[in-house]
C-alpha cells in the first residue's frame, strides 16, 4: 500500500516566475517588443532565465535587438532584486519548432516543411506533411511531393514546422 502525496506529473513553475514575467513584459513593451515566453531553469548552474521576444511591429528580432534587450532587462532585474543567486540571462526570438498561428508566421515560413492536422469530410482527424505554400482567408495550401493540396482553412486544426524527413 502506497501512502503519501502524489507527485505532480509536470514540474511546478518557479514562484518568482509571475514577477519575472511581469517585469520582462513591462521592459519588453517599453523597448517595442512583445514577450513570447519566459522560463527560469533552476536545475542549471548557474540558473538560467530564458526570455523569448518578438518585435511589436512584425520586424524580425536580430542579435543587436537581443543584446540591447538583455542589457535593459538585466538592469531592471538588478534593480528589482528578484534573483538573489547568480544567473545567466538568455534572450532570443521564439524561433522555429512552434505551431504556426499568425499570418506573419505563415508568410515567414513559406516553403518550409510542415505537418498539418486537419479534419476531413467525415470529420476524422488526419495528418499531412508537405511544404507550406500559402494560407489565405479560405484555404491552406501545401505541396505534397509536387502535388498541391488545398485544405479549407476552417478544417485545419494545427500547422507546425517539421524537419525534412522527420
Amino acid at each position: 500500500m502506497h501512502v503519501g502525496l502524489a507527485r505532480p506529473q509536470f514540474p511546478l513553475p518557479h514562484p518568482l516566475l509571475p514577477e519575472l514575467e511581469s517585469l520582462a513584459t513591462s521592459v519588453a513593451a517599453d523597448q517595442g517588443f512583445e514577450l513570447c515566453g519566459i522560463q527560469l531553469l533552476t536545475h542549471l548552474a548557474p540558473m538560467t532565465l530564458e526570455v523569448h521576444i518578438r518585435r511589436s511591429n512584425d520586424v524580425d528580432v536580430n542579435l543587436d535587438d537581443c543584446a540591447g534587450f538583455s542589457g535593459t532587462l538585466g538592469e531592471a532585474l538588478e534593480s528589482a532584486q528578484l534573483l538573489s543567486e547568480a544567473y545567466v540571462l538568455e534572450i532570443s526570438s521564439p524561433g522555429i519548432g512552434e505551431t504556426l498561428s499568425s499570418d506573419r508566421d505563415f508568410q515567414t515560413f513559406r516553403g518550409f516543411p510542415v505537418e498539418v492536422v486537419h479534419r476531413d469530410r467525415n470529420d476524422t482527424e488526419q495528418r499531412l506533411e508537405g511544404l507550406l505554400l500559402e494560407r489565405d482567408e479560405d484555404t491552406l495550401q501545401i505541396n505534397i511531393r509536387g502535388r498541391i493540396k488545398r485544405l479549407p482553412r476552417d478544417h485545419v486544426l494545427s500547422v507546425r514546422l517539421t524537419s525534412p524527413g522527420s
